[in-house]
């Protein structure tokens, strides 16, 4: 087994100030919130592209999903090896200007194969972001406050979430019905292709203020024996992978039982708005206003939730406090979001969200902070590729698209979507349900593993 990393050189270095850390964080946090606006605003389209582009719910589920998913998974993995070899600054910018051109792309889309290409885009410059971020993020804090940052970072979801219903909720309430709009050197554009174009276009000031932060020294390495004996820092991918692999259990179940966030996740955001506007007529500006503002204030919340119990649970001597904490939280989002669209009023619907978006968010907060936690420094970001491959294969996939197969050939009427909703909530739950308990002993061992390279350093 690879030992620790002796403390001279880098791991010796004191941490970095924590205004400038916490600076650092609010920037990648602001990534994060842009990233979320570009691939939600779509959701709040549904209908108008459906009627523009002439295509089915399963279709746009695809855009939702899969389209976005593909690359955004598979490229994750590496692209998190880059980020742990190589400078994350850098890998954050090109990710940021990628993404917010392809989004731009979007608007410039003439059908429905150009839209699922400009997609796929989207999830190409996306899938640089989160690896690298929460690396840097593990390298600017000690462990002790390393949640914190951890769990702020994550407000980038609700807050980009939230602030694409608000803010796409009023201008989709002008493209439902907006004619055709004539641009310079563009052509002629359907009024929500401009929405992408307004919406990806000033994300890439967010690639200018990535330029403002430094790329952090690397802590908490563990030393590998080269073949000619001698002892580096470097970790060589099988290396790295065969760590994985014999650990395989914590992970595994990790990235299953967690993949309930992103299913629910995914799924309510892809449509939650459909839902209402299908089953009480709400306007889409009324249902981007409260949901987004359901998702915003529950955000921080989750960061407060979340904190507070893995604190509270470590101070009791619990090895497996994060993931106990992933466990009860998740069970809270489960249980409301498989009663939140059987409510008998969309008032009550409201606020049954509520639950839903603090159990969930909390549960991500909770489960990203575990796993750096026992996971070493030269595979982190490709630790979190792979968690993010998992979470967003299913909850990319399985949320919109379950969704949408169950309106389509299970229930057979778009009025049903909210029993469609129930459903995968169900299914999701008891499946991710059961991994978490399992993974609670696993994760308490490795906890254990971590603290004696510490005690070694």
């Amino acid at each position: 087994m690879p030992e620790p990393l002796p403390k001279d050189g880098q791991e010796s270095r004191p941490y970095p100030p924590t205004a400038y850390a916490w600076y650092v964080v609010v920037i990648l946090t602001l990534a994060y919130v842009v990233s979320f606006i570009d691939r939600q605003i779509m959701a709040l389209m549904v209908e108008p592209i459906r009627r523009d582009l002439d295509i089915s719910d399963t279709q746009i589920s695809l855009l939702l999903g899969l389209a976005f998913a593909i690359f955004y998974t598979v490229l994750g993995i590496p692209l998190g090896r880059l980020a742990d070899t190589y400078n994350r600054r850098k890998i954050i910018i090109v990710g940021v200007v990628v993404w917010c051109a392809m989004t731009a792309a979007c608007g410039l889309a003439r059908n429905y194969v150009q839209l699922f290409a400009a997609r796929i885009g989207v999830g190409v410059g996306e899938a640089a972001l989160s690896p690298s971020a929460l690396s840097m993020i593990s390298d600017y804090f000690p462990k002790e406050t390393r949640a914190r940052a951890v769990a702020v970072y994550t407000l980038g979801i609700s807050i980009g979430v939230g602030l694409a219903m608000i803010i796409g909720g009023q201008v989709v309430a002008y493209v439902f019905n907006a004619p055709p709009v004539d641009l310079p050197l563009v052509g002629t554009l359907f009024a929500w292709q401009t929405v992408f174009l307004v919406v990806g276009l000033p994300g890439l000031l967010v690639a200018l203020l990535m330029t403002t932060v430094r790329e952090p020294a690397r802590r908490e390495q563990m030393q590998h024996t080269a073949a000619d004996g001698t002892q580096t820092g470097y970790m060589p991918f099988s290396q790295g992978m065969l760590f994985l692999w014999t650990r395989r259990k914590m992970y595994l179940s990790h990235f299953l039982g967690l993949s309930v966030v992103g299913i629910l996740s995914y799924g309510y955001y892809a449509w939650i708005p459909t839902m209402f506007l299908r089953t009480w007529d709400w306007k889409i500006e009324d249902i981007g206003l409260a949901y987004g503002l359901v998702t915003i204030v529950s955000g921080p919340l989750a960061v407060v939730v979340a904190t507070w119990m893995a604190e509270r649970l470590t101070a009791k001597g619990y090895d497996d406090a994060h993931m106990r904490t992933v466990l009860w939280c998740s069970q809270v989002g489960i249980v409301s979001a498989i009663a939140a669209p059987l409510m008998p009023t969309p008032t009550l619907t409201i606020l049954m969200l509520i639950p839903v978006s603090v159990g969930t968010s909390a549960a991500t907060a909770a489960g990203l902070s575990a796993l750096m936690i026992v996971t070493p420094n030269q595979i982190r970001a490709q630790s979190s590729a792979l968690y993010f491959f998992t979470i967003n294969i299913l909850g990319l996939t399985v949320g919109p698209t379950g969704i949408a197969l169950f309106t389509d050939y299970v229930f057979k009427d778009d009025a049903l979507l909210r029993y469609s909703v129930a459903s995968v909530s169900v299914l999701a739950g008891l499946f991710a349900t059961g991994f978490l308990i399992y993974n609670l002993t696993h994760y308490a061992a490795m906890t254990k593993e971590a603290e004696s390279w510490e005690n070694n350093d």
